[in-house]
């Protein structure tokens, strides 16, 4: 799939939202910070959602444009960068950012970035973090964390605008290739975890999916490349056929 054109902001991506209201809410919230592109995944009610739309005071081009997708995968395989929103540890090895910081980076990172919002109840799982590169954790009051969708999807949402107004960017050179799109990093990470299960690494079973998880985020800490992607893909065809014929000739 090619990169799809780049919007005016991080792609909104709000996984499992329960209520009609609380998706309307969070697309005004963008609205405010001049987001506009609404991805969600699995919604609950009905879509369209007439309360949707009410609670959306007037957003309707982002209501009105809002896609639906099946699995997180397909809402961020154009993406390039993925952050992930959580208001609980998690035991990954991952960078945590304020919603400040992450603004910074999405401010300087090139392609197009995604951010992730879990269901009202629970929040994202653990499976759907492993996409992200980062986590976003709001530093809050410890004895009461709890926001609604919209609250939070207004913080970062705002953290992004105000961070285009400070004047400080980064920049990473890429010559010729560009950053991977998750779509390409996953076709990786099923290609490595493919030879792995056939040489009995991921055993036992019960330890294959946090061991996968952990390698996952090994590689999405890299951001990387397109280019690199393929050299990665090409090292692993290299070793597994050279095992198999060594193990031929034997």
């Amino acid at each position: 799939m090619a990169p799809a054109p780049e919007s005016s902001g991080p792609v909104v991506v709000l996984v499992d939202p329960q209520l009609g209201e609380n998706i309307g809410t969070a697309a005004r919230a963008m609205a405010n910070c001049g987001l506009d592109t609404l991805r969600l995944v699995r919604p609950r009610d009905n879509w369209p959602n007439e309360r949707a739309v009410a609670a959306a005071s007037g957003a309707d081009a982002v209501i009105d444009n809002a896609e639906i997708y099946r699995t997180t995968e397909d809402a961020i395989a154009d993406c390039h960068r993925v952050f992930a929103t959580t208001a609980r540890p998690r035991d990954m090895i991952k960078p945590v950012l304020t919603p400040r910081e992450a603004a910074a980076d999405m401010r300087a990172a090139e392609g197009r970035i995604a951010v992730l919002f879990g269901p009202e109840r629970r929040g994202l799982n653990n499976d759907d973090v492993t996409l992200a590169e980062a986590v976003i954790e709001v530093p809050l009051n410890p004895d009461f964390r709890s926001l609604n969708l919209a609250q939070a999807v207004l913080l970062v949402a705002y953290e992004w605008f105000m961070a285009g107004h400070d004047g400080t960017a980064r920049t990473l050179p890429m010559g010729a290739t560009r950053p991977a799109t998750k779509e390409e990093a996953l076709g990786f990470f099923e290609h490595l975890e493919g030879e792995l299960d056939a040489c009995g690494f991921l055993n036992p079973p019960e330890k294959r999916p946090a061991m996968v998880r952990n390698i996952r985020n090994i590689f999405q800490r890299a951001h990387l490349t397109e280019q690199e992607v393929r050299t990665l893909r090409g090292i692993v065809s290299g070793l597994t056929t050279y095992n198999r014929r060594r193990s031929d000739s034997t």
